[in-house]
């Protein structure tokens, strides 16, 4: 199966149902299956040719999909850009991933025109919306779309063929290019179709970035594969969520741990003004138990499935609503067609119990990283078709799997393991917090000791050291955090994960970490 193949299916079978709704602007299955055909023809018409490398740079607007369904059916690999991107990164990524063109939202015209300055290949701009003339260069949309003949072009794909490049969350160091082939995200769209609980019913809110995998693959493209009509809101905003919520009747959406956390603490909430809701799904990060807690007491009606997933895997466990209530702390069963368990460090699957790391196999692997083959070959250390997470997790006799922590966040306190998942469950256990971060900082006795930033509730207060004896008559007290820190707000990448190295960096400049 082809991505194009995806949305032809869907708009044979929906033809005049609404499929992206952007504001007041309206494209049914049939009007979306119609452009991706013309725009497919105009990339072809400009000399693009198959295996040729585009781009773009837009927030969740209606022509994201246009221009992604476009580019699959006319073999070009697509890579999408994060739109909080400085115009150095912007050039740093088109010129890693070989970008020879660029379809941009003409808001983001100044980031682009900082960009040409230091791109080496780039050769066709295209301006989205608005006016093009701060990037003379730049071919108007309309007048890109006006070159297509409204017939997919006669280009021979296969499923391994690549489909697209997306960008690593950058919560440690710099994105890194991940390729994928149609098969893979294909894979991945019949696992979210499987699991999510989702149908042609739902009325779909898209409010993750569709720059990153997760908007794109894991939600809008399942979401039109199964015939729902998707709302598009560009950059997060829970007073904006809600009224699109109640405009639209939307019944499902994909956040983000922390979104949620936003949504049922602004000042906007009302499960009334929610109650079309039925299915929220989240991922990214790990969900803290007393807020899941807190969640399903406002939304009684909503169904909460969990995935967790990279964007060089998609969804690898889900946990669903059917599962055992005393299961909310995992991450759930190896999902539909996916292959996950826990690995120890030599290569063989950790008995029950054991902390090891989780490796997942299956055609739902990127391809690799464009242009790094020796990081490539560490996700594949033992070289038999298991791909090595990172990240730290333990299997019960049940087949549930809990992830305890990114092996790279793990502190090590005087020889003890310590990981910081464990401290920020305990802490959203405390009435007043709102989010938080744990991490270690250097210490010289230790090596270092835990620390945690803390964003407390609207309203509610409470002392850091008030937070650190709470902690420490939850969790064994070595493990509580010798610092504490009150702060208004936690850097976050586009798709709302904490970004824990901007906060621990601080504390270790011109330091050596010991672990």
């Amino acid at each position: 199966m082809l991505a194009g193949d995806i949305l032809r299916r869907a708009a044979a079978r929906f033809p005049d149902k609404i499929a992206l709704i952007d504001g007041e602007r309206r494209m049914t299955f049939g009007e979306l299956d119609r452009a991706a055909a013309r725009a497919a023809g105009a990339l072809v018409g400009l000399g693009f040719v198959k295996g040729s490398h585009v781009a773009i740079l837009a927030p969740n607007i209606l022509e994201y999909p246009v221009i992604y369904y476009g580019a699959a059916r006319a073999g070009v690999v697509l890579a999408t850009i994060s739109v909080r991107d400085t115009p150095s990164d912007l050039a740093y990524k088109l010129d890693k991933t070989d970008i020879d063109g660029l379809f941009f939202w003409h808001e983001l015209a100044p980031t682009v025109a900082g960009a040409q300055q230091n791109t080496k290949r780039l050769r066709h701009l295209v301006a989205i919306g608005g006016d093009s003339a701060a990037v003379p260069d730049a071919l108007r949309f309309e007048d890109f779309m006006a070159r297509g003949t409204g017939l997919p072009p006669s280009v021979a794909l296969s499923e391994t063929d690549p489909l697209a490049i997306s960008f690593t969350g950058g919560t440690t160091g710099f994105p890194k290019a991940v390729l994928v082939s149609h098969r893979a995200r294909y894979t991945t769209a019949v696992t979210c179709t499987t699991e999510f609980g989702i149908d042609a019913r739902d009325v779909a809110l898209v409010a993750t970035p569709l720059f990153h995998a997760a908007g794109l693959f894991v939600w809008l493209q399942p979401a039109l594969m199964l015939g729902c009509s998707c709302v598009l809101q560009s950059g997060w905003d829970s007073a904006r969520f809600i009224d699109l919520v109640e405009r639209h009747k939307v019944s499902a959406a994909l956040l983000v741990p922390t979104q949620l956390s936003d949504l049922i603490t602004h000042p906007a909430f009302s499960p009334e003004r929610l109650s079309s809701l039925r299915h929220l799904n989240y991922a990214a990060s790990p969900m803290p138990v007393a807020l899941y807690d807190r969640l399903i007491g406002l939304l009684p009606q909503v169904a909460f499935v969990e995935n967790y997933g990279q964007s060089e895997t998609g969804p690898m466990t889900v946990r669903r609503p059917f599962h055992p209530h005393e299961k909310r702390g995992s991450i759930g069963r190896p999902a539909h067609n996916v292959e996950t368990t826990v690995f120890d460090p030599q290569g063989n699957e950790a008995p029950p119990g054991m902390i090891g790391e989780i490796v997942t196999r299956g055609a739902h692997l990127l391809t690799e990283y464009y242009g790094d083959p020796e990081q490539t070959a560490a996700l594949f250390k033992t070289g038999d078709g298991w791909l090595w997470t990172g990240d730290l997790g333990v299997r019960d006799a049940d087949g549930f799997i809990s992830l305890v922590d990114r092996s790279k966040d793990m502190i090590v306190s005087g020889g003890e393991n310590i990981y910081p998942v464990e401290i920020e469950n305990a802490l959203f256990r405390h009435p007043a917090v709102a989010e938080c971060a744990a991490f270690g900082i250097p210490d010289d006795k230790w090596g270092e000791v835990p620390a945690a930033h803390v964003v407390l509730k609207p309203e509610a207060k409470a002392t850091p050291e008030e937070l650190i004896e709470f902690v420490g008559g939850v969790i064994a007290r070595y493990k509580r955090p010798r610092l504490i820190v009150i702060v208004p707000r936690l850097p976050k990448t586009p798709v709302g994960k904490i970004q824990k190295n901007v906060i621990r960096d601080v504390y270790w400049r011109d330091r050596t970490r010991r672990i």
